[in-house]
């Protein structure tokens, strides 16, 4: 599944609905020449609506995306396993195949309870969050 000659880069969080599917598809797009990218979830679930509506702003398609479990990975592995849960690194999902693991919380958008404006709102806001941070992760982990 991975080229051996890019860094392999597996974004965690339960569902794998909305932020690690965004975090997939932001550094996909960016950085697909030197990674591999790849999302799942330890409970997937569709992909939110929401989330494909706020990446397409941001003129990212991740309409082709689907939800994954961790189990497609097994036997993997990762150079980086970075969990982007918001409730704690401790509920995050676990991956046995990573070489280095980091955590960075972020609020779970398709939780946030209001109007449908409100929600996505909500969406781009840690679709917003989400850039910048891997932007940083980016320049301090990977870029050459």
């Amino acid at each position: 599944m991975t080229n051996n000659s890019k860094k392999s880069i597996l974004f965690i969080c339960v569902h794998n609905s909305a932020r690690s599917q965004i975090a997939e598809g932001l550094f996909r797009h960016y950085y697909r020449e030197e990674c591999n990218v790849y999302s799942a979830g330890s409970e997937p679930r569709e992909i939110h609506p929401m989330s494909v509506q706020v990446m397409a702003e941001s003129g990212i398609d991740i309409s082709k995306h689907r939800s994954k479990s961790l189990k497609e990975f097994e036997g993997e592995e990762m150079d980086y396993v970075i969990t982007v849960c918001g409730e704690g690194q401790f509920t995050c999902p676990f991956f046995a195949g990573g070489k280095e693991y980091i955590h960075k919380s972020f609020e779970d958008p398709s939780a946030f309870e209001g109007t449908e404006k409100e929600k996505i709102e909500q969406f781009r806001v840690v679709r917003n969050e989400l850039k910048k941070w891997l932007g940083q992760f980016y320049a301090n982990n990977l870029e050459k």
